[in-house]
């Protein structure tokens, strides 16, 4: 081989193995620029644990509009096998990008990895930074068949950390197993008996694609049976508190119109200054729904995106 080509061949290795580790606090600050509040101390957007609640309450549907009328038009994926299907998974993304292993730079990833004191096989290494209400979100070219990146011991030790599951374009095993840990779920593209063999890690941290989604680090990631949707960290609270709105204003409407008091033309077309009184009044005698401001009404009205 050429010297030429030997020191080509080098920078490639160098470069591609620095994806097995996160990207710079520097990169991903960059790279998500327009989030404006906390972040970890490596950068990714901290989007809030009053609102990962709130999340929990939203509608799919309505938040996918919401995001597609803000120009979103890449963050759902759909066709999913899941351990139950009646467990969302909801929290910030904590993303992985696996690819199909070649000899040369498995070895130089894993030798990088034992330098910066990275322990087992490299499907665990992005388990080491997960906290509480993260989701582990993992691109692995929807492999099967030693496609599976997690088992039950694995399963485990993410829920004990999070609190929530994991959204994979590959596989997990041990179903019967991953069942039996209380308020973990997996959205997979199926389950498999094999172990994971022939796959290794290429980004930690960095943006991904699940299927056709964009998943960036720190997207606040929602479920539902149909699919998950991966909200981008600055967008949360006006995708959440949009959605909220949406959902208080179908059960006044639904209410209004059994009384009669409108009808569903009034309803349907641009609230007057009586349906938006009315509207405030209903809330304030349901404290357990969303409470709005009548400026916050305005906006909604205003913008109407969704």
């Amino acid at each position: 081989m050429c010297k030429h080509c030997i020191l080509l061949f080098s920078f490639l290795i160098v470069q591609f193995c620095s994806f097995s580790q996160a990207i710079s606090k520097e990169e991903l600050i960059y790279l998500t620029e327009s989030w404006k509040g906390e972040r970890f101390s490596d950068g990714r957007p901290k989007v809030s644990d009053a609102l990962i609640e709130r999340a929990k309450q939203i509608g799919i549907e309505e938040a996918w509009q919401i995001l597609n009328n803000e120009g979103y038009k890449n963050q759902f994926e759909g066709n999913w096998k899941m351990v139950h299907d009646d467990v969302p998974v909801v929290g910030r993304a904590v993303t992985a990008r696996f690819i199909p292993s070649r000899p040369d730079l498995e070895l130089q990833i894993k030798e990088r990895g034992k330098r910066d004191g990275r322990k087992g096989n490299t499907n665990a290494w992005p388990i080491e930074l997960l906290q509480k209400g993260d989701v582990y979100v993992a691109e692995a070219f929807g492999k099967i068949a030693q496609g599976t990146l997690i088992g039950d011991n694995l399963g485990t030790s993410i829920f004990n950390k999070t609190g929530t599951g994991v959204i994979f374009d590959g596989s997990a095993r041990d179903l019967s197993g991953l069942a039996k840990i209380p308020g973990f779920n997996a959205f997979v593209r199926d389950f498999h008996p094999s172990f994971l063999e022939q796959v290794v890690l290429a980004g930690l941290n960095t943006p991904i694609r699940i299927g056709g989604a964009v998943v960036m680090p720190g997207d606040l990631v929602i479920s539902e049976r149909e699919g998950v949707l991966f909200i981008p960290a600055h967008l949360a609270e006006h995708v959440i508190a949009t959605a909220e709105f949406i959902s208080v204003r179908d059960r006044f409407s639904k209410d209004v119109l059994k009384s009669g008091k409108y009808n569903a033309g009034q309803i349907d077309s641009q609230w007057t200054e009586d349906i938006k009184t009315s509207f405030l009044d209903w809330i304030k005698q349901h404290p357990k729904e969303p409470q709005i401001t009548r400026a916050e009404l305005e906006k909604f009205l205003e913008k109407r995106t969704w």
